[in-house]
C-alpha cells in the first residue's frame, strides 16, 4: 500500500477527511519551503501538495502564477524541488508528498530519470496538469515501476466514460476541480460538487479530493462533508505573497489558516457521526 493510500485508509477508519494544502516550491524563496511543509503538517495537514514552478501555469489563476514567478526568480527547478522533498523526508517519513506541475520539466529530465529521482527523494504522487491519461503511458509505466501514484484531474464536464478511463490508470486519489476555470476563483457550489461526487463514486472506489474555491474554514468544512479530501491552494499562496518581504511570519500565518480548517472539518465530521 502506498503512503497516500495508507493515509486515506487511516483517515477513513478514524472518521476524518484529509486536508491537503498546496504551496509553490521556492515561493517566496527556497529557504521557506521545507520549514513551511513541516509547519503545515503540525497545523493539521494530512498530505502536502508541492507545486513545481513553471513559466506558463495554464490551469492556475493570477495568485499561483505570481508564486511561480517569484520562485523562478530564484531559479527553482524540478531538481531543486526534489531536493526540498528529500530534505523534508529527513524529519518526516510519514506525510505523503504530491508534486503538482506541468509536463515540460518532466520531459526535459526524462520519464525514467524523473520517476527514479522522485522516488529517491520521497515523492508519493505526481499530478501533471497538462498530461491527459491517453498520452500518459510512458510516464505511467515509469511511475508504476517505482510505486509512485499518478493523480489525475476530474472536472464538472468529465463524462462517466472518461471517469472510468481515468480511474483505471489513476491511484492514490482523484482530484476533482470544483468548477470550470482556474485556481483562485470564488464560485464554489457544494451542492453541485456533492452531485458530481455521488456520480463519480458509483464508478470508482478511489478517494476523491476537491480543490479550487476552498477559501476558509467554513468552505473547507462544507466540502469535507461530501469529499474525501479538501485541497486548499490560492488562499494559502495569497498569504505567502502578502508576507513575501516578511518570510519569518509565513509559517505562523499559514498554520493559523490550516488549524482553523482542520478544526472546522473535524467538527463537521463529529456532527455527522452524532446525528
Amino acid at each position: 500500500m502506498s503512503r497516500i493510500a495508507g493515509r486515506f485508509a487511516a483517515l477513513a477508519k478514524a472518521g476524518r477527511k484529509a486536508l491537503i494544502p498546496y504551496v509553490t516550491a521556492g515561493d517566496p524563496n527556497p529557504d521557506v519551503t521545507v520549514p513551511l511543509m513541516h509547519a503545515m503538517v503540525a497545523a493539521g495537514a494530512d498530505l502536502v501538495e508541492l507545486g513545481v514552478p513553471f513559466s506558463d501555469p495554464m490551469a492556475d489563476g493570477p495568485v499561483i502564477q505570481a508564486a511561480c514567478e517569484r520562485a523562478l526568480k530564484h531559479r527553482v527547478s524540478l531538481r531543486k524541488v526534489l531536493e526540498m522533498v528529500r530534505s523534508f523526508r529527513a524529519q518526516d517519513q510519514d506525510t505523503p508528498v504530491i508534486l503538482m506541475g506541468y509536463l515540460n520539466p518532466v520531459e526535459v529530465m526524462g520519464y525514467a530519470a524523473f520517476a527514479q529521482a522522485a522516488k529517491d527523494a520521497g515523492v508519493d504522487g505526481v499530478l501533471t496538469v497538462d498530461l491527459p491519461p491517453e498520452e500518459a503511458g510512458g510516464l505511467l509505466d515509469e511511475l508504476k515501476k517505482v510505486a509512485i501514484d499518478p493523480i489525475f484531474l476530474l472536472s464538472p464536464n468529465t463524462s462517466d466514460e472518461r471517469v472510468r478511463k481515468i480511474a483505471a490508470v489513476a491511484s492514490g486519489f482523484l482530484y476533482y476541480v470544483s468548477f470550470k476555470g482556474v485556481t483562485g476563483a470564488n464560485r464554489l457550489d457544494v451542492g453541485a460538487v456533492a452531485t458530481k461526487l455521488n456520480a463519480i463514486r458509483k464508478l470508482t472506489d478511489i478517494p476523491v479530493g476537491v480543490g479550487f474555491g476552498i477559501r476558509d474554514a467554513q468552505s473547507a468544512a462544507d466540502v469535507s462533508a461530501v469529499a474525501d479530501a479538501v485541497v486548499v491552494g490560492s488562499a494559502l499562496v495569497k498569504r505567502i505573497a502578502d508576507l513575501a518581504e516578511q518570510p519569518a511570519n509565513i509559517d505562523a500565518s499559514l498554520s493559523e489558516v490550516l488549524t482553523a480548517m482542520r478544526q472546522a472539518m473535524d467538527a463537521q465530521q463529529r456532527a455527522v457521526a452524532n446525528r
